[in-house]
């Protein structure tokens, strides 16, 4: 539990006004200087900015689109629409999604308390005055069997009407009983599924969710397809995105040919409402208009110029990156695993298959080689989580790093101001020299993950840390180097 609340006062005009991409670029790229040790000119290529800088004039809008109200298993209780509101602000979003509208009481609260901001399919919550705009969102899980095999595959859907969400949650009250989880589980193809959600609105918009992730992905390890195309079948056409997951990179991505039509989101698939959670991934557009049509234009036309790029943490991040053991205390990447047939080296069973391994399976590019029309992307962490490294503390929920993090967040709006505007030289005016280095550092994509795995988080280390057993995410070091 952390010590201390994070406050959402001073939340300056400078984050939550929205200001223009060609303002945002000046800041995190073209205005600071190469003597502060700040965004290298490889940044602008990576984030695909030295052209979309010149482009338009339009809104910065910084949206998550994928997470859960407390009715979803493995969801805090006080995950609500106040705390999103609350928190999101903090974080510096713009836009996020409300979860679990195909529930009928988180649906009931939608109704009660949000209204639709000018027609824009965008909602605001009633009781407040804020910049804050949710998007009505659900996931659901499809359980079917295909070739034999039984798969299950996540999958989000957005709507701009709540009664589009009604009556989609009436449709698919047929296949499952949606009021025992937040996230329910389905009898049904994943084509049927898009057949309905478009049958219901043309409208309304759905992506399979984490695609890489071991178990309940659509490219998962487990249980999963080998295609986009056959997963999705005859409604594959309906079917313009897909969310990477936190235990991949857009690089990865594009590692497959057959993703490159696709547009590639970045969300959190929060189950809180911390800052360290929301928001941790997320999608940054160049709006003229902040709408629904809007956004989801922008995603199905992979437009450079309004889909800007994503947030992403580092995939080492990710709880399923390597392959592994959690039992064991053991993971590796994946020449290692494959050296041993995928079993642990301690007790010899099988290990959970990672992100990269899987990746490696599928791909048709080297690594290095991308699409001409990639949209760009930027490696980001949670702030806790580079004060609690760059001070060397145990822990990002102790009530130093929360002091820190206030004052950072008071001095200049949010979260992603901290991370992304703020020039490095106000950053050691403010917290001092080792988190401005560290930020400096993840700006210029130099930060050091160790990968994680079955499970288990990664871990952020410095650069001149010594690899040692302390280093591991597990309580023991987990690197196939312990077994040569």
């Amino acid at each position: 539990m952390i010590a201390d609340r994070p406050s959402v006062t001073n939340v300056t005009d400078h984050t939550r006004s929205h200001i223009s991409f060609l303002n945002y670029i000046s800041t995190v790229n073209l205005n600071l200087a190469a003597s502060e040790g700040q965004v290298p000119k490889t940044l602008c290529k990576r984030l695909g900015a030295k052209e979309q800088a010149s482009r338009g004039d339009g809104l910065r809008v910084i949206a998550d689109l994928h997470m859960h109200s407390r009715y979803s298993r493995a969801t805090s209780e006080n995950m609500n629409l106040e705390e999103l509101q609350y928190y999101g602000a903090i974080k510096g979003l713009d836009i996020i999604g409300t979860g679990d509208f195909t529930h009928d009481k988180w649906l009931e609260g939608l109704k009660n308390r949000l209204t639709e901001v000018d027609d824009s399919g965008l909602f605001a919550l009633r009781s407040a005055d804020d910049r804050t705009r949710f998007v009505l969102s659900c996931e659901v899980s499809t359980i079917f069997t295909y070739n034999n095999q039984s798969r299950h595959i996540h999958h989000v859907i957005l709507t701009p009407r709540l009664e589009y969400a009604e009556d989609l949650s009436e449709k698919l009250s047929g296949y499952g009983d949606l009021s025992v989880d937040g996230r329910p589980t389905l009898e049904m193809s994943a084509a049927e599924l898009v057949e309905i959600v478009v049958e219901t609105s043309q409208e309304n918009f759905i992506f399979p969710s984490h695609i890489w992730t071991p178990w309940f992905s659509i490219l998962g390890a487990n249980n999963g397809f080998d295609s986009i195309e056959e997963c999705y079948q005859d409604q594959v056409s309906h079917v313009s995105a897909l969310e990477t997951g936190l235990s991949s990179d857009p690089p990865m991505n594009w590692r497959v040919e057959s993703l490159d039509r696709f547009a590639l989101l970045s969300n959190s698939d929060s189950h809180s409402a911390w800052p360290w959670r929301i928001g941790r991934e997320a999608n940054v557009f160049d709006l003229k208009r902040i709408s629904y049509r809007d956004i989801i234009d922008a995603i199905r036309s992979k437009d450079p110029a309004r889909f800007l790029f994503t947030i992403e943490t580092h995939p080492q991040y990710g709880k399923y990156h390597w392959t592994g053991h959690r039992k064991c205390n053991v993971s590796m990447p994946p020449a290692d695993a494959l050296k041993l047939e995928n079993r642990c080296p301690r007790c010899g069973r099988k290990m959970v298959k990672g992100v990269e391994q899987r990746v490696e399976e599928l791909a048709t590019r080297r690594e290095g080689e991308n699409p001409t029309d990639a949209l760009g992307f930027m490696h980001v962490l949670p702030l806790s989580e580079i004060i609690a490294t760059a001070l060397r503390l145990e822990s990002p929920a102790l009530k130093k790093v929360w002091s820190i993090y206030n004052l950072l967040v008071g001095r200049f709006g949010s979260e992603v101001s901290v991370l992304l505007d703020a020039s490095i030289s106000d950053l050691r005016s403010t917290a001092g020299d080792a988190i401005a280095n560290v930020v400096t550092l993840m700006r210029q994509d130099r930060l050091h993950v160790i990968p994680g795995y079955d499970g288990v988080y990664g871990r952020l280390v410095l650069e001149d840390d010594s690899p040692h057993e302390s280093d591991a995410p597990g309580p023991d070091k987990p690197g196939l180097w312990r077994y040569l």
